[in-house]
């Protein structure tokens, strides 16, 4: 059989020759109460038609983003993607060999990686961005060890804005280290207690803008108070979008800043695969992860482009790499691209204008409704808002008439009571009208 090539005899000669009596054996690691002794509970096997239909009915359980009243986002953001960036990522130009271990020959795809790298740079008002990461909680993670290599400390302040997340992976990358992670409480303003929290071990502090509370913040004065103690300021931004309208982090002191790309080129995708956004000071260049495309002359005189640095030392010095990360989200990084050239800096402009216009409009109402008040003072699309009630029930209910709406801050801070009330709403260009009409309605019914 194509699948099950092994034959018992097979498996028979493969086990003495690495001295095992049983496949049992191979698994002598693995803890008893961690095993399943029996089949696990699936339906029987079907034929593809049959599993088509299965699938299908599953699926149709589903209340998609397109299908209703959308406003769902704490770090996924549903925007349009024009049907001309599916269209350009297929060409045959750009979509060759995933990952370029023989980079000089496709052209194609570092050129495209060097687009990225300075659009990256720009947005985020850095001076180098490098050729992608996974996703943005990585990216934090990766930007944390970065930190520690600089400054040669171990300690890491996360702010309580940070979505919880993004602090797991923080915390479980750094602590792997032998680094330190302190969480500051879950707070949508916390930039003074985190200054309190600084010393002289600080390798860097974390904070993420907007916030994933939706709060929108001048950095300056903490990024003053970080470098002030010799550490290092961690920007993250998972609403991409934001950099349209806001000062980048760059411009507020930032020395690495992290994010998820997603909103630009990206669908939602229940949950991936997403991007990881990586840029820093051209002075800490060699303590960046990930890859770095350069652009330079051919023999003739001609503009190529190369793979100036990589993550695992060209492969080779595997103990020098600052990184274990080996790969880059290409693809969503080549849509991410274009989406952006298709807008144009004034036209990523204008849809973050209309962005922030729509979510102020929505929040104005929503503050009229009896019963519900609106926590975040400024903020971009995003923001929270207290229904007066558990914000999960609420959230249920409304997603029984048929709309998504925000995402229960209770299910990312189980062990905060006082958020047990309060959810997080985003509003893109992609909601309508009547998609806010619908909303409100529905509240004053639920409430």
């Amino acid at each position: 059989m194509r699948y099950l090539p092994l034959t018992p005899h097979d498996r028979a000669e493969m086990l003495a020759m690495i001295g095992a009596k049983s496949i049992d054996d191979l698994f002598v690691d693995v803890p008893q109460q961690a095993r399943h002794f029996h089949p696990l509970e699936l339906p029987p096997h079907l034929g593809e038609l049959g599993v088509e239909r299965k699938l299908s009915a599953l699926a149709g359980k589903n209340l998609s983003a397109g299908s209703a009243p959308f406003f769902i986002g704490a770090g996924a953001y549903r925007h349009h993607v024009p049907a001309s960036v599916d269209h350009l990522i297929q060409r045959s130009e750009f979509l060759t060999s995933y990952t370029p271990y023989q980079p000089e020959i496709a052209q194609g795809t570092l050129q495209y990686l060097f687009e990225f790298q300075t659009q990256v740079a720009m947005l985020t008002g850095m001076d180098v961005a490098n050729a992608s990461m996974y996703d943005g909680s990585t990216a934090a993670g990766e930007a944390v060890l970065m930190a520690s290599r600089i400054t040669r400390r171990q300690r890491a302040i996360v702010s309580g804005g940070v979505h919880p997340h993004y602090r797991a992976v923080i915390e479980t990358v750094h602590a792997l280290s032998g680094g330190q992670v302190h969480l500051a409480p879950a707070s949508i303003d916390d930039l003074d207690g985190l200054i309190g929290m600084i010393d002289d071990q600080t390798a860097c502090v974390v904070v993420q803008n907007p916030n994933l509370f939706g709060a929108a913040c001048d950095l300056s004065a903490l990024a003053q108070a970080v470098h002030g103690r010799g550490a290092l300021l961690i920007v993250v931004v998972t609403e991409i979008v934001s950099l349209g309208l806001l000062t980048p982090p760059g411009e507020m002191g930032a020395d690495i800043v992290v994010g998820e790309g997603q909103s630009l080129g990206n669908g939602l995708n229940f949950g991936g695969p997403y991007l990881g956004l990586f840029a820093t000071r051209e002075k800490f260049l060699r303590q960046m992860p990930g890859r770095l495309v350069g652009e330079t002359v051919d023999a003739d005189g001609k503009r190529g482009f190369v793979l100036t640095l990589s993550t695992r030392e060209q492969h080779i010095r595997r103990d020098k790499a600052t990184s274990n990360i080996c790969t880059n989200a290409g693809l969503c990084a080549l849509a991410f691209s274009i989406h952006l050239t298709l807008l144009g800096e004034a036209g990523l402009t204008r849809l973050a204008e209309l962005n922030h216009a729509y979510a102020l409009d929505v929040a104005d109402r929503l503050a009229a409704v009896s019963g519900i008040s609106v926590l975040t003072p400024t903020f971009f699309n995003e923001f929270t808002i207290d229904f007066g009630q558990p914000a999960a029930s609420v959230v249920e209910r409304l997603a029984g008439r048929g709309i998504l709406a925000g995402v229960p801050l209770s299910r990312l801070w189980p062990d905060e009571p006082l958020l047990a009330n309060a959810a997080v709403l985003a509003v893109t260009e992609t909601n309508t009208a009547q998609d806010t009409d619908d909303l409100i309605a529905a509240l004053k019914e639920v409430l």
